[in-house]
């Protein structure tokens, strides 16, 4: 069955921003990556992390429920001599079932907050190698001007956020296949610290990155239509419309055409206890 993100994948490959490269230099120095082990990235879009990862590693499995995003991940694969990344059909509620070899690091993106926080853990627990970790990172950004939900709540109706996924659910249920992508708050990481506290991995350390970044107009209506609950099928032939109104208001509100957005990266790493 297709899911928002079919049709949000492409602009979810091209708009939305890469991680920092202190993300990569962490994460090869906690997990000694020399190019020999395996990795497995879960929930993994179109490759945002497997692809700048996969030359610190042998062999990266991205996993992800939306053969669009695994699409989008292999033609970037092809265009940037990845052939190391395997993009494979499935979600966290069937890694069992995938039949990796052991696994040396499990990162997952802005899905963990979408999945099963109890159970992830411990279905990890027996793929991963006795040294290896979980590594969950989390976008915090400052939310858009109001004029952009002004305008999609015009042409989607003012529930449309809660119809197509955006409304909060328990961490310990398994998500629907339409779920919330907006970016989280520090409450969000502190709930990741806590779960993570309570599995197997229990060793739980968080680094943060601030930056700023620039975003054109044009990004800023790119980045809306990389969303489950504003991805261009939601609006069918209406798109041309929303995206010049959204243009029209943007305009209002930077008068430049461009603005800057700050954004928190936070990577939280979670170990086994050292005996």
């Amino acid at each position: 069955m297709s899911t928002p993100y079919a049709s949000a994948a492409p602009y979810y490959a091209r708009y939305r921003p890469p991680y920092p490269a202190e993300l990569y230099a962490l994460l090869a120095d906690r997990f000694a990556l020399d190019g020999s082990q395996t990795v497995l990235d879960l929930g993994a879009g179109p490759g945002t992390i497997s692809l700048p990862l996969a030359p610190l590693a042998e062999h990266v499995y991205a996993v992800d429920p939306e053969p669009a995003m695994l699409a989008e991940g292999c033609r970037l694969a092809e265009e940037q001599g990845r052939r190391n990344i395997s993009w494979l059909r499935g979600d966290a509620a069937g890694i069992g079932r995938l039949c990796l070899p052991r696994i040396d690091l499990c990162v997952i993106g802005g899905a963990f907050h979408r999945m099963d926080r109890v159970r992830v853990p411990v279905d990890l627990e027996a793929m991963l190698a006795p040294r290896g970790g979980i590594a969950v990172v989390t976008s915090v950004a400052a939310a858009w001007p109001a004029v952009v939900d002004e305008v999609r709540a015009r042409f989607l109706g003012p529930d449309h956020d809660t119809a197509h996924g955006a409304a909060t659910r328990p961490a310990t249920s398994e998500p629907a296949a339409e779920p919330s992508d907006e970016p989280a708050d520090m409450e969000e990481v502190r709930d990741v610290e806590d779960h993570l506290a309570k599995s197997a991995f229990s060793r739980v350390e968080t680094t943060t990155w601030e930056r700023s970044t620039r975003c054109t107009v044009d990004q800023v209506i790119g980045l809306q239509f990389s969303r489950a609950c504003s991805s261009p099928a939601l609006f069918g032939e209406r798109k041309g419309a929303f995206e010049s109104e959204l243009r029209h208001g943007l305009l209002d509100h930077y008068p430049s055409g461009t603005c800057t957005r700050t954004v928190t990266v936070a990577v939280t790493v979670a170990t086994r206890p050292r005996r």
